[in-house]
């Protein structure tokens, strides 16, 4: 049986490392389940699901200058994922639909500050910041130049 790229095949693991485990495949090839294609879960420690001797199923990634990438979460079958969108969705009750109403009409919003606004409170809090903290640091100045009594 010759082993393809795509193809899906049950192969024994041989050896199993800190970043993946070696599985022979049935035509006496080995190829490296790396540890990120173990499974579809976060693996810490590949100990932890594969042991020496297991029969898996495994999924031919790659196969460059003798080097053959197996997968085992991409040989497992999963059902497709449903794409749902906005439009899709069922309506809640109780719930506006129409999106494109500004929801500032009811009369429950503050009005924008303009910019001049924004800019000259901006400045007011930073001019009272640097009054305090230069009454703050002045005292706290001397060092080596200062004057001794």
């Amino acid at each position: 049986m010759t082993v393809e790229i795509g193809s899906k095949v049950q192969g024994k693991v041989t050896g199993v490392t800190n970043f993946g485990a070696f599985v022979e495949l049935p035509d006496g090839s080995t190829g490296l389940v790396h540890i990120s294609e173990v499974a579809d879960s976060y693996v810490k420690d590949v100990n932890y699901h594969l042991k020496i001797g297991d029969q898996v199923e495994v999924k031919v990634v790659s196969m460059k200058d003798g080097k053959t990438s197996l997968s085992i979460k991409q040989a497992i079958e999963r059902p497709e994922r449903q794409t749902s969108s906005y439009s899709q969705r069922p309506s809640r009750p109780g719930r506006v639909e129409n999106r494109s109403k500004d929801f500032r009409s009811k009369g429950n919003f503050k009005p924008k500050e303009s910019f001049e606004d924004k800019m000259a409170r901006f400045l007011k809090t930073s001019e009272e910041n640097l009054s305090t903290l230069k009454k703050n640091t002045g005292a706290k100045q001397g060092g080596r130049g200062g004057r001794r009594g």
